[in-house]
């Protein structure tokens, strides 16, 4: 959640009240329903942006993964890193890719960092996204700069470490995936499918990146 996906997750709790407590099971599925509801609308979208650079089915990918994970929420135990294990074998059953396989590492590592924790304090969040990207950078076989989903995991870890304000914080990491994805859109792509078109990925979106700005985007919405 995140992814992966779970810093955005968490940073769907923070309202003003958000960081007196921590983030358990029951934030978790309701954040995967704004989630769930945001990637069944940008399907297609995404799905678009994928076939330039991509096998075009992350879209597909991302509705089905979140879709998958709904269906569990009811089993979901209050152990939150048992919660998040679920979540990532609901993900890589619903559909074989290379970016389920990823989005689910991400997850399993929060699963790890957070086993036997029914409450996790939101200033792990940044551990948590510290576990997420090096286990999905050792199995992509990536680096942060390379233009991947990495990156704007990145800035969104970032972003957190330096909100000033728990009101802000949702705002800050916003505005954070949005600049990240800005920063990239020029360079070319160093990983995946897409490394194959090498400069011919200069102004396009990575379909990873946008994943997760949609992600965080839902959250934001969500607080309106």
């Amino acid at each position: 959640m995140s992814i992966f996906s779970k810093l955005l997750v968490i940073v769907h709790s923070g309202k003003s009240d958000a960081m007196s407590s921590g983030f358990t099971t029951e934030k978790l599925i309701q954040t995967i329903n704004i989630m769930a509801a945001k990637m069944v609308k940008s399907s297609e979208e995404l799905n678009q942006l994928d076939n330039l650079i991509g096998d075009g089915d992350i879209g597909i990918t991302m509705k089905n993964g979140f879709r998958a994970m709904q269906e569990k929420t009811a089993q979901f135990p209050e152990d939150v890193g048992s919660a998040f294990m679920m979540c990532a074998q609901a993900f890589t059953s619903s559909r074989a890719s290379s970016f389920a396989t990823l989005f689910a590492t991400g997850l399993m590592a929060a699963a790890k960092e957070t086993k036997g924790m029914t409450e996790v304090p939101y200033n792990q969040i940044p551990k948590l996204l510290d576990a997420a990207i090096e286990k999905m950078a050792l199995r992509g076989k990536s680096n942060l700069g390379d233009k991947t989903v990495l990156d704007e995991m990145a800035a969104i870890r970032g972003a957190i470490r330096e909100a000033e304000s728990d009101q802000s914080l949702i705002e800050t990491v916003d505005n954070a995936a949005e600049k990240a994805l800005h920063d990239f859109k020029n360079r070319p792509c160093r990983q995946g499918r897409a490394r194959i078109f090498g400069d011919r990925t200069i102004g396009i979106d990575d379909p990873g990146m946008v994943v997760i700005r949609l992600l965080v985007q839902s959250l934001r919405d969500a607080e309106k």
